[in-house]
Order: structure tokens, then sequence, then C-alpha cells
């Protein structure tokens, strides 16, 4: 048997009811599961500079063990030459052997300077190591603070957050496909997460807008689903005024 207006209506504000509450449980909370997260984010952000580092630092070395290995490669090329050099048999033998030692010797000088050069990087990268380090020490203790401070307000509404989880499951449950789509719809649109609301003092209960008398006796009849002309909330009823 098909719902009649009435009791999708009045699922939808059952609905309504407990995501206010939830969201008060969360509004509690407040800013701190995103502070958490950010400073997850910042965390793991240092971390991977810091690897990026010591992978810069490590190719460093290995260059430097590279032109190490080729200054001994020169100053055994140079001892070769010089010995050849005792046994020329002519000028120009001579001078094409001192020519080679010259070369041996300015890649020498070449990879002196770079071993020097990449030193200094060395020294620079592990200075921004250090810092970065300190950094992220300071932000792992703030997220540990942050963590427990949350870790607390959490444990204190756990179990009616629990509870009020299997209660909205329950009461999403009965609500048909098409008006649970809107409803999600409207709540992310609205700031203050109210999709489903009551005509109060001649106006809407979440935009605070004037509702005619004509369209309250319509709602009040709950014949259809009749959402706000101005912000598009669903109209679940009218509020009587006490006199």
């Amino acid at each position: 048997m098909e719902s009649t207006v009435a009791s999708k209506l009045e699922a939808l504000s059952k609905l309504q009811s407990i995501d206010s509450q939830l969201d008060e449980i969360k509004r509690v909370r407040g800013d701190l599961p995103e502070e958490v997260q950010d400073l997850e984010d910042e965390i793991e952000g240092y971390e991977v500079r810091v690897r990026k580092f010591d992978d810069e630092v490590a190719a460093l070395n290995d260059a430097i063990a590279q032109r190490r290995q080729a200054i001994k490669d020169s100053e055994g090329l140079i001892r070769k030459y010089e010995d050849q050099q005792q046994n020329v048999r002519n000028n120009r033998e001579y001078d094409a052997i001192t020519k080679e030692i010259e070369l041996q010797k300015l890649e020498i000088q070449i990879s002196e300077k770079k071993i020097k050069e990449a030193h200094y990087q060395i020294e620079q990268k592990n200075s921004e190591i250090e810092e970065t380090k300190h950094r992220l020490e300071e932000r792992r203790k703030d997220l540990d603070n942050k963590q427990k401070e949350l870790e607390q307000i959490v444990a204190e509404s756990q179990e009616e957050e629990k509870k009020l989880e299997e209660e909205r499951q329950e009461a999403a449950s009965v609500v048909e496909d098409r008006l649970l789509s809107a409803y999600s719809r409207i709540r992310k649109n609205v700031r203050n997460g109210l999709a489903v609301v009551t005509v109060k003092r001649d106006a809407c209960g979440g935009c605070f807008n004037t509702v005619p008398p004509q369209r309250q006796a319509d709602i009040a009849a709950q014949k259809k689903i009749i959402v706000c002309e101005h912000c598009g909330r669903i109209l679940s009823g009218v509020e009587l005024r006490a006199y």
C-alpha cells in the first residue's frame, strides 16, 4: 500500500530530528576533526620533504664517491704518463703525453670543485632537514594534543551517536528513494542542515520568509509535498499559535 503524504512527511520529520541531533554532536566537536586532518596532511607533507632531502643527500654522496674515484683514476693515469715520458723517442711524443697529463690534472681540478660544491649542497640540505624535522616534531605534538582532545569529546558522545546512527538508518529506510535524495540535497545546500521545517508564526521555519494563508492551509492539509518557495525546504506542517 502506497504511503500517504502525511506518513511521508512524518518519516521525513523524524529523519530530520535525528540528523539535527547528530549535527549538534558534530557541532560540539567544532573544527577539531578538520584541524586533525589538516595536521595529518601537513605532517605527511613534512615527512615526504624529509625523505626527498635524504634521497638528494644520498645522491650527492654517491656523486662525491664517483668524483673521488675519478680523481684516483686520473692520478693513476698521471703516474702512468709520467713513466711513459721517461721512454719517449721524440719531442712530439713527449708533448702529447704532457698534454694528456695536463688534461688529467684539469679533470682532478674539476672533480675537486664538484666535490666542494656537493659538500656545500649537503650542508644546506642537512640544515633544511633539521629545520623540517623540528617543524615535524612540533606538528606531531600539536596533532597528539588535538587527537586526545577529539578522542575525549568523541568518547563522551560515542554511545549516543551510535544509537542515533542506528535510528537514522531505520528512519531513512522507510523514506522512498526520491524523497531521501531530495532531502539529502536540500540538507547539503542549507547552512543549518534543516531540510524539513514547519511553518511558525506565518513564516518558514528555515528561512523565516512569510508563507501566505492559502499555502499554509495546503501545508496543513498534507495532501501533497510542499516546499518553501524561497529556500526550497520541505514544509511538513503548520504550528498553531497559542492564544
